[in-house]
């Protein structure tokens, strides 16, 4: 009816409503089965990386307090900027505090970091980031997702959809973050790819995965369950072969069963030893939050999960936002993240996982050099500091340089878009052939934009 009627315009939709999932089979991209749509997948071409680790510092963490030295801020502490910043006249305001050099390359970190400093050499930072927005959501989406203003899928979805994951028993993709987030799903989801690759969300430590034990019924009867829903959704899609949705979600139901056995597994930390623990600050108040994300990402990724997510949102869902009290505001984020990080890095290179695993550090944005107010810094995306170690990356090196005060990157400049193409390179992923076709056109992660930052790969 819907074909003969109204000039078919009617069945037009119809087909558009059932023919998106199809459609992404015409993408050059890697692509999984229907009815396992996070099976493991071969890259374009040999990868450095097979997984990774995000640590997002939502709000921004301040480059010239950090990893990014400059003395003659320091020098000029006081005086009126020789750049405006947004239309508006202020102050330079030097960093509160000192930086030394560490590891064998000699590379200056902020004291605020110590037990990260320590680990400096597995560390490439990129002092030259930028980005396109001034404000926290926008910034947030384009360094989650691409793009700053419309729905896109996140970076992991990416990732997932273009490899699958290791292990079938776990989602491809998982984000811990205790507080709430800015954007919130759009931050770790999937848009208009296939919802199997949106990432799975973890907000209570304690109860990490919701109502995935199964108090009605035992083992042995859920599966006779599932097995009686699986022949009669066989049946249907018997006469619906173009329609790939209903294998999907067969295989969700299959997905969630399966968990049911090794999900609890993953996230119970009681079979860690006292030593790993205090090694990730477990023991202590003021680490023990971050401290269990970071050692929760170290047993996700070693059992397969492709990619991993960390959110610092303990003192909020922007603690690194400081427009003011700027010295007691990041004292107490990088108290809050420096030995989980450290400790993170150390147990990685342990395992020997250091060199399959892409860890990732940043915010949105950084902070400008110049002071809001007394004793704050507002938001700055045009020449940022983020660093990257493990997973094809050349360590104890520093990439790309602001100017003398630290407001503009004046050399090797990495957008964004440079960032993501690089991390799906050393994945084996080319950034330019992984698409999703979506309202008429093809959409990637790096837009029509992305070059690959080659000076820091091995």
């Amino acid at each position: 009816m819907l074909r003969r009627t109204g000039g078919g315009f009617g069945y037009l939709a119809l087909a558009g409503l059932l023919g998106r999932d199809a459609r992404a089979e015409l993408s050059p991209s890697p692509l999984s089965s229907p009815m396992n749509p996070l099976a493991s997948k071969p890259p374009h071409f040999a990868a450095k990386a097979k997984r990774v680790i995000f640590l997002f510092m939502p709000g921004g963490p301040s480059q010239v307090d950090t990893f990014d030295p400059k003395p003659a801020l320091t020098k000029n502490n006081g005086k009126p900027s020789p750049k405006l910043y947004l239309g508006q006249q202020r102050n330079l305001l030097a960093s509160p505090w000192k930086f030394q050099k560490h590891g064998q390359a000699g590379l200056d970190v902020s004291e605020l970091f110590p037990r990260i400093a320590g680990r400096i050499d597995e560390l490439c930072v990129i002092r030259s980031m930028t980005a396109d927005d001034t404000n926290h959501p926008g910034g947030c989406l384009q360094m989650n997702t691409g793009e700053r203003v419309n729905s896109r899928p996140s970076m992991g979805a990416w990732v997932t959809y273009g490899l699958g994951s290791e292990n079938q028993n776990l989602p491809g993709f998982i984000a811990i973050g205790p507080g709430p987030l800015i954007e919130g799903a759009r931050q770790y989801g999937s848009s208009f790819l296939p919802a199997s690759y949106q990432g799975t969300f973890v907000s209570d430590l304690d109860n990490p995965i919701r109502n995935l034990s199964n108090q009605a019924v035992g083992a042995p009867q859920q599966r006779q369950e599932l097995d009686a829903l699986k022949r009669l959704n066989q049946l249907h899609a018997q006469g619906r072969p173009e329609d790939t949705r209903l294998a999907a979600r067969i295989a969700s139901f299959e997905l969630a069963y399966r968990m049911q056995s090794e999900a609890p597994e993953a996230f119970d930390l009681k079979g860690e030893s006292a030593a790993t623990k205090a090694l990730y600050g477990i023991d202590q108040p003021h680490t023990a939050i971050f401290g269990k994300q970071c050692l929760l990402a170290r047993r996700l990724v070693e059992r397969g999960v492709r990619f991993v997510q960390l959110y610092h949102t303990t003192g909020g869902f922007q603690p690194w936002d400081q427009h003011d009290n700027l010295k007691s505001g990041h004292e107490k984020n990088a108290l809050a993240t420096d030995q989980p990080i450290a400790g993170l890095l150390q147990d990685l290179k342990t395992q020997g996982l250091l060199d399959e695993t892409l860890v990732i550090w940043g915010g949105e944005f950084g902070r400008t050099p110049a002071a809001q107010g007394a004793d704050g810094r507002d938001h700055h995306p045009f020449g940022f500091t983020m660093w990257m170690a493990g997973g094809g990356v050349r360590g104890g090196m520093t990439y790309g340089a602001t100017d003398e005060l630290g407001w503009d990157a004046v050399e090797n400049p990495v957008h964004v878009h440079d960032l993501h193409a690089t991390i799906l390179h050393l994945l084996g992923i080319d950034h330019e052939q992984l698409t999703y076709r979506h309202a008429g056109r093809d959409f990637r992660l790096t837009d029509v934009s992305g070059r690959i930052v080659r000076g820091i790969l091995t």
